[in-house]
C-alpha cells in the first residue's frame, strides 16, 4: 500500500491500545522488575520505554519541522526515574504525538534533519510518512524487548498483536 493510503493516527491509535495493555503488565510489577538489568533490549525495562518515549517525542519534533537535541527530550532515566511519573508523562503526550500523524499532510513531503545520535552527526533525509512509519514500528521493536523481558520474570505477555487488538471478532455456528 503507498504511503499515501495509509491513516496513520489510525495505526497510532492501534499502539496506544497496545502499549496500555504493555504499561498495565508493567504497572502490575514490583518497582525493582522496572530497573532489574535484562541482556536484552537497552538492559532494563526502564531505559528501553524511556529510550522509545524520547524517540516518539524526537519524530514528532522532527515532522514540525523543529530541531532536535538529546537534551531537550522530556523522556530520560534522569528525569523519568519511576514508573509512573513516566507512564502518565507518556500518557499525556499521545495525544500530541496523534494529532501530529492526523496532521502528516503529503506522506512524500521530503524532510531532512541532522541526526546527533550516534557516535558521529548524520543528515537524515526520508519523508514525512517514513518518519511517521519509523515512530510506529521502532516502538513495535521495542515493545517486543520489554514484553521477552517480562517473560522473564513470569509475566505472560503476549497478543498485542494488531489483529488480536483491532479486528472485529464474532463467533460461528
Amino acid at each position: 500500500m503507498p504511503t499515501s493510503a495509509i491513516d496513520f493516527a489510525h495505526f497510532f491509535d492501534y499502539l496506544l491500545k497496545s502499549r496500555s495493555r504493555l504499561l498495565e503488565w508493567v504497572r502490575a510489577q514490583p518497582a525493582e522488575v522496572y530497573t532489574r538489568t535484562f541482556p536484552i533490549g537497552l538492559g532494563s525495562i526502564r531505559a528501553t520505554l524511556v529510550h522509545t518515549a524520547a524517540a516518539e517525542w524526537a519524530y514528532v519534533e522532527r515532522l514540525g519541522g523543529r530541531e532536535v537535541t538529546l537534551g531537550d527530550s522530556p523522556f530520560t532515566d534522569e528525569r523519568q526515574p519511576e514508573f509512573d511519573p513516566f507512564a502518565t508523562a507518556w500518557e499525556r503526550r499521545a495525544p500530541v504525538t496523534r494529532l501530529a500523524l492526523a496532521l502528516l499532510g503529503d506522506p512524500a513531503r521530503p524532510l531532512e534533519y541532522v541526526s546527533r545520535m550516534g557516535p558521529k552527526p548524520m543528515r537524515i533525509r526520508t519523508t514525512a510518512g517514513g518518519i511517521a512509519g519509523q515512530l510506529m514500528f521502532h516502538e513495535v521493536h521495542h515493545r517486543a524487548q520489554v514484553m521477552a523481558m517480562l517473560r522473564q520474570v513470569g509475566v505472560a505477555a503476549e497478543n498485542l498483536d494488531y489483529s488480536v487488538l483491532q479486528f472485529e471478532r464474532t463467533p460461528v455456528g
